[in-house]
């Protein structure tokens, strides 16, 4: 059986208000249905005793109806999460090519979003001409914008 890359899991502190984020900013579509889990096998599948998911599935934009998804699940109890940095171990950011990256940010901050760094334009030989920026959603998962130029 081939591989195929499915979802992405972010574990939100409030799964409807950064689903929100996504779909405004992003133009993430909801994959229904939303998902309310617990029981034994949920138990036994995240070791976790009495666990319970709430969340959503959303599309990626730019791979049609059978694309990736962004699964944003919140837990009924979760620990503190520590801050995360670009240079963190593990997984670091999610990053979505746009159009205009100074207008994204713009929209990432007037959703609740924060900027890590600055709108940086840079050539990559024999890659072409990158403009990008590192913001972070409104709980502080980093978030980087692209868009490129060919040489």
């Amino acid at each position: 059986m081939p591989t195929k890359y499915t979802h992405t899991n972010l574990i939100a502190k409030d799964w409807k208000n950064l689903s929100a984020f996504y779909q405004e900013v992003f133009d993430c579509v909801p994959v229904l249905p939303e998902r309310d889990l617990s029981g034994e096998w949920l138990d036994k599948a995240t070791s976790i005793k009495n666990a319970h998911i709430r969340g959503i599935h959303l599309r990626l934009p730019g791979s049609g109806d059978e694309g990736p998804t962004l699964e944003i699940f919140q837990y009924d109890s979760m620990p503190e999460h520590p801050t995360v940095q670009p240079n963190t171990p593990g997984f670091s950011h999610i990053a979505f090519s746009v159009d205009d990256v100074p207008a994204t940010a713009k929209a990432i901050l007037a959703h609740g979003g924060t900027a890590l760094g600055e709108c940086i334009k840079r050539e990559i030989s024999g890659v072409g001409v990158i403009v990008f920026q590192y913001l972070a959603d409104p709980e502080g998962n980093i978030v980087e914008i692209q868009s490129w130029e060919k040489d």
